[in-house]
């Protein structure tokens, strides 16, 4: 069996590739990284690391890589003939990847009637249909047709951290023990893979909602209210007294919304949100702040993990969602100056004001209670 798994980063690396290799697939990286490709070619196989205190180390073999850039014709071949197409290459790039796998599809296609599956292993919600999308604005409505009948492309949800870092072997990856990998069921096209670790179900929605408002809310306030504290690691910012109360305390109101949205047992869930604390606490991970809250206007996006549970939990839960706020205030602040979208973002606060500028990047009207209960929060 082959797998095609766009992305041979730390993510790809050490979560999805090592999870199709266990589970009998020959892995397929394409890549642009040159070092990266010709590495997994000469040796074929690769460490992965666990980042706790036993460093339990497992090899994965059955290995290897194309450069998408140099060759192509060969990216091409290889979906043509695989079994499985994969991306874990950040939800940016998932249009400039398009391109190349229509064209595998589409040569496929014209070889074979044989159906195959193409998940996004993002960090967004609904990967696969935006993936789909993007392929689709170059197919022709025959051809659309076509890859109705042959193609799916399940959404997924996917939850691992794995931090930065500078190891000596280049192709070695330190990863956390805890991992999530859920697919839509309901959408795969021929046979459920069998891979070992994924969990298919019937309705995503929950669980992409569970992953989104716990482990991305959380992971989110932690950096930028440990950034507005002046720390400088997640480590650092659950470390401190203040900080920590507060991402449990935001995480207890979306808890709630989940909750009450879609009937999750109580006690189980917040079992659930108490190991997420956990991960963060790890002490053999220690992100920098400025890696996980970077990016702040997509985070900041009227359904993403700061402003959509704070707008549902008018919807679900009496009250106010303060701490969410509290959160949503000090992301408006972040002005680390190495992020683009940091400086853009305090440029905008600049010209328009902390009300305009909520209006305009999270979506809000301006009557929304939401909007009223953030200024509170911010200088005049």
């Amino acid at each position: 069996m082959l797998a095609v798994h766009f992305g041979a980063g730390n993510i790809g690396r050490g979560f999805i590739g090592s999870l199709l290799s266990d589970a009998g697939y020959e892995v397929c990286f394409v890549d642009v990284n040159a070092d990266i490709v010709n590495l997994l070619n000469e040796k074929g196989e690769y460490r992965v690391v666990l980042a706790d205190e036993n460093s339990q180390e497992t090899t994965v073999k059955n290995v290897r890589a194309i450069n998408s850039i140099e060759n192509p014709e060969a990216v091409m071949e290889a979906i043509a003939s695989s079994d499985l197409v994969t991306t874990a290459v950040g939800p940016n790039v998932l249009a400039i990847i398009s391109s190349i796998i229509a064209k595998g599809l589409r040569k496929r296609a014209q070889e074979s009637q044989k159906p195959l599956n193409i998940i996004a292993c993002e960090n967004m919600i609904g990967g696969s249909a935006f993936l789909k999308e993007k392929v689709y604005e170059t197919l022709t409505d025959d051809e659309k047709q076509q890859f109705e009948q042959q193609f799916a492309f399940p959404n997924a949800a996917v939850d691992r951290i794995v931090p930065n870092q500078t190891n000596e072997d280049k192709l070695m990856v330190s990863v956390e023990p805890f991992y999530e990998w859920v697919v839509d069921r309901s959408t795969i096209i021929g046979e459920v893979p069998s891979i070992e670790g994924a969990t298919f179900v019937d309705d995503l929605t929950p669980f992409i909602e569970r992953k989104l408002f716990t482990v991305n809310t959380g992971h989110a306030a932690a950096a930028y209210l440990g950034y507005r504290a002046g720390l400088k690691t997640i480590k650092d910012a659950m470390d401190h007294t203040e900080v920590l109360e507060a991402v449990k305390a935001t995480l207890h109101e979306t808890g709630n919304v989940l909750v009450k949205k879609y009937t999750f047992h109580s006690e189980e869930h917040f079992r659930y949100v108490e190991k997420i604390v956990g991960r963060f606490t790890n002490p053999y991970i220690n992100d920098e702040i400025p890696r996980v809250a970077r990016g702040p206007l997509r985070k900041l996006g009227p359904n993403d993990r700061l402003i959509s549970p704070a707008k549902q939990y008018y919807e679900f839960v009496d009250g106010q969602p303060e701490n969410l706020a509290n959160v949503i205030a000090a992301a408006l602040q972040y002005d680390f100056s190495q992020d683009e979208e940091a400086v853009a973002l305090q440029k905008k606060v600049k010209e328009l004001g902390y009300k305009q500028t909520m209006l305009e990047v999270c979506g809000l009207e301006e009557s929304h209670p939401l909007v009223a209960l953030v200024l509170q929060q911010l200088p005049k």
